[in-house]
């Protein structure tokens, strides 16, 4: 399976849809924002960020009021080879 048809296994409840359901708003989102949506202990939830980014997922990283939030800014087309 190509990493390109992985995205098309990914049920809309999933909690990894969730996720990026989160990420996408206007206002981003904190770490412990995707904890709660997700149950997913810190180190999980940093991983699944790992993830994203992994296929491509851009994220960027602020701080507002000493708390980290997170948002999705765009997504990498794949390089051709």
């Amino acid at each position: 399976m190509t990493e390109a048809n992985t995205d098309k296994l990914i049920p809309l409840a999933s909690k990894i849809a969730q996720v990026i359901s989160i990420l996408q708003r206007t206002q981003s989102a904190s770490l412990e924002e995707m904890i709660q949506l997700t149950s997913w202990q810190p180190n999980t939830t940093r991983a699944a960020l790992t993830g994203l980014r992994k296929k491509r997922y851009e994220i960027a990283r602020t701080s507002v009021d000493g708390i980290t939030r997170y948002t999705i800014i765009g997504r990498s087309e794949p390089e051709e080879q």
